[in-house]
Parts: structure tokens; sequence; C-alpha cells
């Protein structure tokens, strides 16, 4: 291949998405990555892709909007320059309301909804019909949203690869020499060298533990269950996720905080009782400070450039934080969110 016009280091899925952007505008590049595709939090198992609740709008919120609707035709154009799936399906939630309290303040939502997602998706109390995929319920009603989604990360990751490859573009499973701009997509060991080179404390990692249960449900809705996800995916498999620990000696060990989720779930939807556990995961997230993801030119490094700490909502950011890096890095373009904007200086 002829000299690349960007490297992009880190093979998850803020790296490999964005070079698959930079790849439709016609850029020639190579992702490095000497631990492998997905090796950090983006080799993980749950896949949802949530909105925010529809109230107390931000910049963080409505770029995650601009993201989910554009997330159906962006999978979608994945899918067809690589011939593989993503699993990606926008299934929509269902999430359980405890008592009236709780159904007021939902109702009052589906009408902020209506106007913060433009009309373009749905936020709405519905009555619980007792059908086995549905959350025990209270108060008897349910949300139910059409903008959630889901995607299956490891196969998303295939079809990225895939498609960077069909352009001509390269990935690199080990280590090459950096070609043209260069953008970290590093995880959360990127995170940690960001802070000790700009020396302020810019994030760190929570690890998550999830598991994969064998159970057909791939054309209904994810779950949202007393701050527990599960999620479908076109595998016949389920996911339910995750922990949030700030305190860890191995980030990639499970231990019983994993089996207390798995009876977790069972407990909560009974359907799942008898379902095979097929494997168990842990990995660590890059959380940023702020919680919103970290983007920009790297300060005092001219030509390299940053894509971190997509914590809980990397997947579901990932198509436009991609086009965003592409047209900064590319054509000069800056069209970063303040909240998201990576800067030498700590925010005042």
């Amino acid at each position: 291949m002829a000299r690349a016009d960007l490297t992009v280091r880190g093979a998850g899925i803020f790296g490999l998405s964005i070079a698959w952007a930079a790849v439709q505008r016609g850029a020639r590049v190579r992702v490095i990555d000497p631990f492998g595709v997905g090796a950090g939090s983006s080799g993980g198992i749950v896949g949802a892709l949530s909105p925010h609740v529809p109230e107390n709008w931000n910049e963080k919120k409505d770029f995650q909007l601009d993201s989910l609707l554009m997330s159906p035709s962006w999978w979608a154009a994945v899918e067809a320059a690589s011939g593989l799936p993503t699993g990606y399906g926008r299934v929509g939630r269902l999430q359980p309301l405890a008592d009236q309290a709780a159904v007021d303040l939902a109702r009052a939502r589906e009408l902020t909804a209506a106007k913060l997602w433009r009309g373009q998706a749905r936020w709405q109390v519905v009555q619980a019909t007792g059908q086995a995929w549905e959350p025990q319920t209270p108060s008897g009603w349910l949300v139910q949203d059409d903008l959630s989604a889901r995607l299956h990360p490891r196969l998303a990751a295939a079809a990225l690869v895939a498609a960077i490859r069909a352009a001509g573009s390269e990935v690199i499973l080990g280590e090459a020499e950096d070609q043209g701009a260069v953008i970290w997509a590093t995880g959360a060991a990127g995170l940690a060298a960001l802070s000790a080179d700009l020396g302020r404390n810019l994030g760190t990692g929570v690890k998550g533990q999830a598991a994969l249960l064998r159970f057909e449900a791939r054309s209904l809705p994810q779950l949202f269950v007393d701050a527990l996800h599960l999620v479908p995916h076109v595998d016949g498999t389920v996911a339910i996720g995750s922990t949030s620990e700030n305190r860890f000696e191995l980030g990639s060990a499970v231990d019983g905080q994993l089996d207390a989720l798995i009876a977790k779930a069972r407990a909560l939807m009974p359907v799942l009782a008898d379902a095979e556990v097929i494997e168990r995961w842990a990995g660590v997230r890059p959380r940023a400070i702020s919680r919103a993801p970290l983007i920009g030119g790297w300060p005092r490094r001219e030509g390299h450039y940053v894509a971190n700490g997509g914590f809980k909502i990397g997947f579901g950011m990932a198509p436009k934080l991609a086009e965003v890096m592409a047209d900064l890095v590319l054509e000069g373009k800056d069209h970063i969110p303040e909240a998201f904007r990576l800067t030498a200086e700590a925010p005042a």
C-alpha cells in the first residue's frame, strides 16, 4: 500500500470507526494495535446503545442523539462494504416503573422526548402485558422507547476491519511505523498516558464484568431493569451487564460479583432461569473525568490527536464521533462539542 495519510493507534470501537470514516473520504489509513482487535473494553459482550433520559438536555446528550439516529445507515454501510454482519438492530428498550410517581414522571418525559428527539423516536408509557420477555413492574406500566438499539461488539469490530481492508487500507495486528497524522484511540492505558503527559488527571479505568447466556430473543427489545442491561443478540444469546468497579487488582478477572449479577438477572427475568452461561467477561473501560469522550488534538504534539473515554456510551457515540474526527484531521473542520474538547489546561 502507498504511504498512509493517517495512522490510527488502537483497534477498538473508536479507532476502527474513525478509520472507516476516513477511508470513506478517500484517505489511506493504517490501524495499528499490537494487542489485537477489540483487545480492551471494545471486545466485550454487552453492546447496549441506549439514549440518555430526555430531560436536562445538553450538548453531550444531543451529540449522542445524532449518533444514535445515524447508526442504522452507518452500520448498514459497514455491512455492505464488508459483507459481514454487525449485529446492529434498533430493537428498542423496556424499563419497569416502580410506582405511580415513576409513572407520572415517565409520562412527563413523553412530552420532552417528542421535542428533544425531534420527532424521530418515541419514549412512551405502555401497559405491561405479562409476556415472558417483559420485566416485572410493580405499577403495571413500562417505559418503551424505540431509539435504543443493540450492536454485537465483536461482530461489529470484525466487520469494520473487513470494510477497512476491502477499501485498500491496513489493519496491522502488531507493531509498525506511524505514517501521516496519528490518532490515539488506546483506551484506559491511553487515558493514563495522556494524564501523565499533561500533568493532570483526565480519567481512569473502570472495570466491568458481564455474562453471555444462551437464549433466543434476537427480535425482542433490550431491557434495563434495576441498573442491569439485558441485551438480546442476533446469534441467539443474551448479554447481561455490567458491574462498575473503581477498585480492582486484575481487570480481566471474573469473580463473585459476576455470579451475583447473573443471579440478579435470573431473579428479575425468570425466563432466563435455566439459560446456560456460555461466557464470563471482564475488562477495563476508559472513563474520562468529565464522563464525556475526550477528542481533539493532543496538546503540544503537532499532528497527533486523541479519541478516548467512551466508557459505557462508546458504541453509541462511535458513528458521529468518527465523522467529527475525520472532519478535523482530514479537512480541518472543528465540530467538537466544548464538553468533549481536549485542552492543554484544565477548564476553568
